[in-house]
């Protein structure tokens, strides 16, 4: 009896401690959020009365060092901040595009004061409460929905290291997103930009140089996969200890979560998918689409070490796609064995006769976070703190 009492404690706590957390982590992306929207916003009125306004050369320091004397105790609008924020606007102008807020909105959600300065004997305009830019709606066609989730959770600090260090939306989609899932401080994004892992994506091993003719295809494959899946959301004490089946059944019922943990552009086409080969009924793991590739890609789950005759398996099912379930139009089927461990060498033999594109992922669960992932959630003080900063 005092041991189930105990065990029923361990429960309790386990529950309120994910709860709790789960709670702050909401509520630090929504602070974020806000001050993203924010940011963008003063960046557009700057760079709109900066770039193309009567503005002097003064102007952004006059404006910080009155919000200083107006808004005391503020942080984070210095003139190099402010600069910043315009920097951050004009790299993405382009890509969004703004919903006005209603007057309502307006008034409630106004965040500048009334400004009249004198610099360098030009005068800075007073600001039309019409013109305020106070919160945005960013909307566009060029992101989905998960490239818009990646960026929404991604630092200030973070997004202006990207927009100054990269050109191309790829590029900087690729280290929003790599930002976002893998939690990289700013020291880590700054490391791998000047490192330039974009371009040397697809460290996951593969076979795709020999099982891919056509370039534009190879590259896309290769920047489609990682080498390494965070499965946050998995709740199984070790993943080692289960059957394969339990794990997989944790990820159907997490699918959204772990087709974030994949990268976006893909569709769920079902678990222990069916196909006939022979009047012999086979199941794959995992089955997705992925419309960027125009591919179909079977994921073979594996709970230990990776074994050379996953391959042979994998291969079989790729060859069965194609022949039984591909359209005319797509690509050929991709495989990826998403296993715990795996050692290079023994990939790469197993690979090295295979006709069918395939690669090896490995996966990591809540439990087994590195370092560098832990106490990415604030504590109080500072969860505090981020929400007082972006209603200031």
């Amino acid at each position: 009896m005092i041991r189930q009492i105990e065990y029923n404690y361990i429960e309790a706590i386990k529950a309120i401690k994910q709860a709790i957390l789960q709670s702050r982590y909401k509520a630090a992306m929504l602070a974020n959020r806000e001050m993203l929207m924010l940011y963008f916003g003063v960046g557009e009125y700057i760079s709109k009365n900066s770039r193309e306004g009567s503005w002097g050369t003064n102007a952004i320091e006059v404006i910080s060092a009155q919000l200083q004397q107006e808004l005391p105790g503020l942080k984070g609008f210095s003139a190099t901040s402010l600069k910043k924020m315009r920097t951050f606007y004009e790299a993405w102008e382009k890509t969004f595009s703004n919903r006005p807020l209603s007057t309502d909105e307006m008034a409630e959600h106004n965040l500048l004061a009334t400004i009249e300065a004198d610099t360098d004997s030009t005068k800075i305009q007073q600001y039309n409460d019409n013109e305020i830019i106070t919160n945005h709606q960013l909307i566009t066609d060029d992101l989905t929905p998960d490239n818009l989730d990646f960026f929404l959770r991604v630092g200030f600090t973070h997004h202006y290291e990207i927009v100054l260090k990269t050109s191309s939306l790829d590029e900087r989609l690729f280290y929003i997103q790599k930002c976002a899932a893998e939690f990289w401080s700013v020291e880590k994004l700054q490391y791998n930009i000047k490192s330039n892992l974009y371009s040397k994506q697809g460290s996951i091993i593969n076979n795709f140089a020999k099982t891919i003719s056509e370039a534009d295809f190879r590259g896309k494959a290769l920047r489609s996969f990682k080498d390494e899946y965070l499965l946050d959301f998995i709740n199984i004490e070790d993943p080692d200890e289960v059957d394969e089946r339990v794990f997989e059944n944790e990820i159907v019922l997490n699918i959204k979560k772990f087709i974030m943990a994949l990268g976006g552009d893909f569709s769920f086409m079902g678990n222990q998918y069916r196909i006939v080969v022979d009047e012999k009924e086979y199941f794959m793991d995992l089955l997705f689409f992925n419309r960027k590739l125009q591919s179909l890609v079977a994921i073979e789950l594996k709970r230990g070490d990776f074994k050379p005759e996953y391959v042979g398996k994998l291969n079989f099912y790729l060859s069965a796609l194609d022949e039984y379930v591909k359209m005319p139009h797509e690509n050929p089927s991709i495989g990826i064995v998403l296993c715990k461990s795996q050692r290079e060498k023994t990939v790469e033999f197993a690979f090295r006769d295979t006709s069918k594109p395939m690669g090896v992922a490995i996966y990591r669960t809540a439990e087994e976070l590195p370092p560098e992932y832990k106490g990415i959630l604030p504590d109080a003080d500072k969860l505090k703190e981020l929400m007082d900063n972006s209603h200031s």
